[in-house]
């Protein structure tokens, strides 16, 4: 098993620059699902390999063994799989502190952010609040809001305003705060899957944007709408809880070329670059395959090491 283990921990370090280069050549929406599910999938794998190393360290001390039943206690990989149990019991602790911290944290700022809209006027999704500072953003929950500041309404005319709602709505109705939500908790249960947080968040905000090009019928308009906002909000910040989606978020110029761009989303500009991104994905998939691959062969090997401390099957 101590072979098998380290596969869905190494992974990642492959899996995350295929993932985000693979991001930038397909559809928005694409993206997301794919970034969002390449996050979770390696997040989970190292997780199991950090248990899986966790218990076989914890069936060598006595309390253990004589709870499991264990006739012939293991005692294979000798010095070296005590210090990685150690270390991943270690990393398993600092990973789920951290959990849990982020959790309440965004649970509290979602929950004040909350109690200052329910003391605003709301006219129908919309809640604005009197603040000076241009902010706008989509707040979930039951019903979700379109949170925006006086500020950012008087620095926007109609026609902009309209696109900035339902840029906010794409968010809302797209449930767009769960997929960031779970890559930002994924990248707690593993170092390198930080790394698809910023391009999950980029393609978020894009499929947000098309949707309030195509809600408005007018591409320049949407993308005027997004870098007035964007400026706006750079220029006199405004209080906002960290956890939710912004239309000043993300590389803003980058999204307003694209907007003004008259490829579709997520074409191809030729064959070349076709072959690219199947080359990129099959790469890919062989680094998700063997990450979960890895973890049922540790997790099956330790299963049967159990069986044969346990006298019900002889050693293999």
């Amino acid at each position: 098993m101590i072979y098998a283990v380290w596969v869905p921990l190494l992974m990642p370090f492959l899996a995350v620059p295929a993932a985000r280069r693979l991001a930038e050549l397909m559809a928005p929406r694409q993206a997301v699902r794919l970034l969002a599910a390449a996050a979770v999938i390696l997040g989970c794998c190292s997780t199991v390999a950090l248990g899986l190393l966790v218990v076989a360290g914890a069936l060598r001390l006595p309390a253990v063994a004589a709870l499991g039943r264990l006739i012939h206690p293991p005692t294979g990989d000798g010095p070296v799989g005590a210090v990685a149990a150690v270390a991943a019991a270690s990393l398993i602790g600092v990973c789920a502190t951290a959990l849990v911290r982020t959790v309440l944290r965004q649970c509290a700022e979602l929950r004040a952010a909350r109690r200052l809209v329910g003391g605003t006027a709301r006219t129908g999704e919309l809640a604005v609040l009197r603040d000076a500072g241009p902010a706008a953003y989509a707040l979930p929950g039951r019903p979700g809001r379109i949170v925006v500041t006086t500020g950012m309404l008087k620095a926007l005319d109609p026609g902009e305003r309209e696109a900035l709602f339902a840029h906010e709505r794409a968010h809302l109705a797209g449930r767009h705060h769960l997929f960031l939500g779970a890559a930002e908790l994924a990248a707690l249960c593993h170092p390198s899957l930080r790394g698809l947080r910023a391009p999950l968040g980029y393609a978020l905000e894009r499929c947000a944007d098309e949707a309030a090009a195509g809600a408005v019928g007018d591409r320049s308009l949407a993308a005027r709408a997004i870098g007035r906002a964007a400026l706006a909000a750079h220029r006199a910040p405004a209080v906002r809880p960290s956890v939710v989606l912004a239309v000043d978020a993300g590389p803003v110029p980058r999204r307003v070329a694209a907007l003004l761009s008259h490829r579709p989303a997520g074409a191809v500009a030729n064959r070349r670059e076709g072959r690219t991104a199947r080359a990129i994905a099959g790469a890919l998939l062989v680094c998700v395959a063997l990450s979960a691959a890895g973890a049922l062969e540790a997790a099956t090997d330790l299963h049967a090491g159990i069986e044969v401390a346990q006298g019900e099957t002889g050693p293999r």
